[in-house]
């Protein structure tokens, strides 16, 4: 006697089937992804390190175009303020270096650097060195997701007064930002050797110094449009105020701090930071990372939160501070539209 399945019967055992055989995958599957995604997570102490190498690297190519006087400036264009851009042979070969290390070893990671190259160095390797400082002070594990991180290059800060041979403001700088937000910063001085770098809520090589003041306080500002900034820094703090100007962002946050114990520094003392027009955010990023390690703030000149994610373009100013009352610093600037001047 034969046995008959209906069509039902039929259906239930098929059903039946992929059900088991879905079971049977649905574990590999999802420990294959686990195991995919765990792979695109990157440990932030690394990109630490490789920053610090990254920046160090780059100075090292604008030392030697410098050196060799093979700059070969030329135009990118102005700013909106009529400022003249300069590229330099140093711009481009520190670029190449800092762009390729850090995309070869982390493929994943969105990278912005300020200069644009054909040049692919497939040969570029990260050493694999943590310098011991960064071993002393900074825990590995920490990790976030590619996806969520953005690293800013700027492979010359100071273009314009590396081609006057003003090179006491030129440095090369990296930050890591994870979504949107400053975490890894180094700046790196090429001609006296020296590398800051911070950490945000694991530590930096880097100090606030032991006194600030914001009545009035000292300002440093930009070289290249002193004239309206100064007049902005005397409406809000008074005639009185010292205002130093100094070419290159990083080396403006740099005045802020104190240099690691047994560092010889010429760098001018600041209290705060001032920038009234446009910058770009591989010009700030690094800063703001150093100073928020170390308890201070980078904002716009209203007090907003600067995204390092997206455009490359922060309209609304800035202002930096650590050590001083960052709310009383905001609370005294003039109303001020960047977009309008």
């Amino acid at each position: 006697m034969g046995i008959r399945l209906s069509p039902l019967g039929v259906g239930v055992f098929l059903l039946l089937g992929v059900g088991v055989i879905y079971h049977l995958y649905a574990g590999v599957i999802s420990n294959r992804l686990a195991a995919f995604r765990e792979r695109r997570n990157v440990d932030l102490r690394d990109l630490l390190a490789i920053s610090v190498e990254a920046a160090v690297l780059g100075g090292r190519e604008v030392k030697k175009v410098h050196e060799e006087k093979g700059l070969k400036e030329r135009s990118k264009g102005k700013t909106k303020e009529g400022a003249n851009e300069l590229l330099t042979m140093g711009d481009l070969q520190s670029h190449r270096k800092m762009y390729n290390l850090i995309k070869n070893t982390f493929p994943e990671v969105t990278v912005n650097s300020e200069e644009h190259d054909s040049v692919v160095d497939k040969e570029a390797a990260w050493s694999r060195d943590i310098p011991a400082d960064i071993l002393d002070k900074i825990e590995g594990g920490k990790e976030a997701s590619s996806e969520s991180v953005t690293v800013w290059i700027d492979p010359l800060d100071a273009t314009q007064e590396y081609t006057e041979n003003l090179v006491q403001y030129v440095t090369t700088m990296v930050c890591v930002a994870v979504d949107g937000k400053p975490v890894i910063g180094v700046i790196h001085q090429p001609f006296t050797g020296f590398t800051a770098w911070a950490f945000v809520g694991q530590g930096s090589n880097m100090h606030p110094r032991s006194s600030y003041s914001i009545s009035p306080p000292s300002v440093i500002v930009s070289r290249s449009h002193s004239g309206q900034v100064k007049n902005y820094i005397h409406n809000a703090f008074g005639n009185s105020t010292t205002i130093t100007e100094a070419g290159g962002a990083g080396y403006k946050v740099l005045a802020l701090l104190q240099m690691p114990a047994g560092e010889k520094s010429s760098i001018d003392q600041a209290d705060v930071y001032v920038h009234i027009t446009f910058i770009k955010k591989w010009d700030i990023c690094a800063g703001a990372a150093l100073l928020m390690a170390l308890g201070g703030h980078m904002t716009t000149l209203t007090g907003e939160d600067i995204d390092y994610s997206g455009e490359a373009l922060n309209k609304g100013g800035l202002v930096a501070s650590v050590g001083v009352d960052h709310k009383a610093v905001l609370e005294k600037l003039p109303s001020w539209n960047p977009e309008k001047h």
